[in-house]
Parts: structure tokens; sequence; C-alpha cells
């Protein structure tokens, strides 16, 4: 049985703001789960319904196999929620904040004190157990919140963009911390950021205008530009490297290459496996001597297929709303359709 399920999920406001136009998602237990969307694509509306804290206007959402609503509190007991960029009583400290979000969830006093003392330590807050929140930094306060979002031991944690605001070496926690969570957990990491999800997730889905465009493996996302590429770090003399570029020009598995600098990119015919025409490959600058000294496959990858993605969708949206139109008069601006085509309501995420 999944963990998380949605039927036609749907979220509209004020009967003109579709934020969330029939999800239909599924997240296997034990999955990192990658939400990937512009800002305002409806991730954290999204969120707000699996939690329980806003009601969908039609479809359903199912965690653990159970309806969420918003009385679904023994639903929320099994789940570690960690908000964008959240905030927290400025008064208290680590301890007191920690051992009162534990009180809520109805942990006894033996079970709250080692527990918070563990996760204090683990979000390196041990330093400033005793400081009051107002004065901690944004990288200190998302590591407050991951601590609270773990109080409870919870079966799926679901995380709104850990890593917003957070400088390099917090950033790097917060990854690190969800791919050791993923070994025994299931998350769900909501982010507009491709290369945090491409590090950390196995599982994606990616929303646009509060659509699902796309769910499944992370490999699949990547495979839907079509492209079959690589890019090699070289190094050798000018003649070693016309050498090079002219056997590249004879192999039938390469269907183009581009050097910028020291690197040289190259796409594969698609209908070539990825490992076989890279040995060759490999083997050929051996042969000319051109030294090779580093290999990336993925580079841009995830972003070239978040792009398509988008662009793919965004066609067809074009597509269909010139069907709705055909053998009908084209409205004037006048009506507010232009308007309509080309702006919208902000902040509805």
């Amino acid at each position: 049985m999944p963990v998380v399920q949605t039927r036609n999920l749907t979220k509209i406001y004020n009967n003109r703001l579709i934020a969330v136009n029939g999800v239909n998602l599924t997240i296997e237990q034990g999955t990192v789960f990658g939400l990937l969307g512009p800002n305002g694509a409806g991730k954290t509306t999204i969120i707000k319904l699996l939690l329980g804290l806003q009601s969908p206007t039609a479809g359903r959402a199912e965690i653990f196999g159970e309806t969420v609503t918003p009385n679904a509190a023994h639903l929320r007991q099994r789940i570690g929620y960690l908000p964008t960029n959240p905030r927290f009583p400025p008064a208290m400290t680590p301890i007191t904040y920690l051992d009162f979000i534990g009180q809520l969830f109805g942990l006894t006093k033996e079970e709250r004190k080692p527990r918070l003392a563990s996760l204090i330590r683990a979000v390196d807050l041990l330093p400033a157990q005793s400081q009051v929140i107002k004065s901690f930094s944004t990288g200190m306060t998302t590591r407050l919140g991951i601590a609270a979002s773990l109080i409870n031991d919870p079966d799926l944690l679901i995380w709104d963009e850990p890593t917003a605001g957070l400088d390099p070496a917090g950033r790097k926690y917060a990854l690190d911390l969800i791919r050791e969570l993923g070994l025994r957990k299931t998350l769900i990491v909501s982010s507009h950021i491709l290369s945090d999800i491409d590090r950390v997730c196995d599982h994606i889905g990616v929303l646009h205008d509060g659509k699902l465009i796309f769910q499944g493996p992370m490999r699949q996302f990547k495979q839907t530009t079509g492209r079959n590429s690589v890019e090699l770090e070289i190094d050798g003399d000018s003649p070693r490297l016309g050498a090079l570029s002219k056997r590249m020009e004879e192999m039938p598995e390469i269907a183009g290459f581009q050097r910028r600098g020291s690197w040289i990119e190259v796409l594969f015919s698609s209908s070539e496996r990825f490992a076989a025409p890279l040995g060759k490959l490999l083997l050929t600058a051996s042969e000319v001597g051109v030294e090779v000294i580093n290999v990336v496959s993925t580079k841009g990858q995830t972003e070239e297929a978040f792009i398509h993605l988008l662009e793919v969708d965004q066609s067809d949206g074009f597509s269909r709303a010139c069907d709705d139109l055909e053998g009908r008069p084209l409205p004037s601006p006048d009506d507010g359709m232009e308007r309509a085509l080309t702006s919208g309501p902000e902040g509805a995420e």
C-alpha cells in the first residue's frame, strides 16, 4: 500500500485560482520523493492538503491508506513537517521548544528528554541549546525545524524547501541528512532547486500551473529530453586534439560534439546504449594520446529535462487553447481575456 496517494486532488481558491489541478500522486514506502516545480506551481498547496491543513475542492488525499481531513490528528501523529522558513516562539530555547513539541505529540517525560537531547546534538545545536530562538541565524532556525520534525519519530517526513536561505555549509548538511534519513523513512522533499532534488531523490513529481506533468524515477525523468550526452575534461596538444576530433567525426555512434576550452561535450546517437560508445570514445582518446581527466554524465541533464517538460506542457496548453477557439471569433482584449492569458494572482503556492 502506498504511503501517499492522491486521487484527482484539486484546490481552487475563491472560484478563480486553480492552485492544484486534478493531481494523481503515488508515493511508495521507503521513497525519497522530490516535488519539483517553479514558484507558484502548487507545491506548498499540495503539502497543506496532505497534512489536512486545507480541504480539497475536489478529489482526496490518502496517507497510510486513510483519507486526510482536518480532523485526522492520528495521521499527523505519524508525520514530521518542516515548513519553508520556519518560525518559532522567539523567547524559547531549543530545549524548551522541543520539549513543548514533544508534549503536543503526547510523549512522556522519559521519552522526550533523551530524544530532544539526541536531536539537539544531531542538528549541531548543542552550543546554542540555552540561547533564545530570536538570536538564531536562518541556518540554525532550519536545523531546529528539522529537529522538531523528527521529535515524534515519524514514518513520513514532509519538508518544504528545506535548503531555502541556507549557506553552502547548511545546504550540504540538510542534503546529507535527507540522504541518511531516506535509508529508513519515506520523505517528500519540495523544492524549486533542481540540483537539490537531483542529489537526494530517487523519484520525482514535476508540477506546473497546478498540474502534475511528470511522475516517475529520477532516471526516467532525465531521459525525457532524449539526450544521451557526456562531458569530458581532456588534456593534450593541438595535433592530438585534432586527431581526436577527426576520429570522433568518423564514429557513427556520435551524433555531434562541441569543445569549450578543456571540456568537450559529446552527444551520442539516441539509438546507442550509453556505455558502449563511451567506452569506445575513451579508447579512441587513449589511442591518439589525449588524456581524459574527468567524465561527467549528468551535468545539466536535470535542468534540461525540467525545461523540456515545461516547454512541452506549455505547448500542449497552447494547442488546447487554439482548439477551443477554433471556429469562434477571437475575444477582444477589452473583455479581460488578455489579462487572464498574460498574468495571474501571485503567491499561490
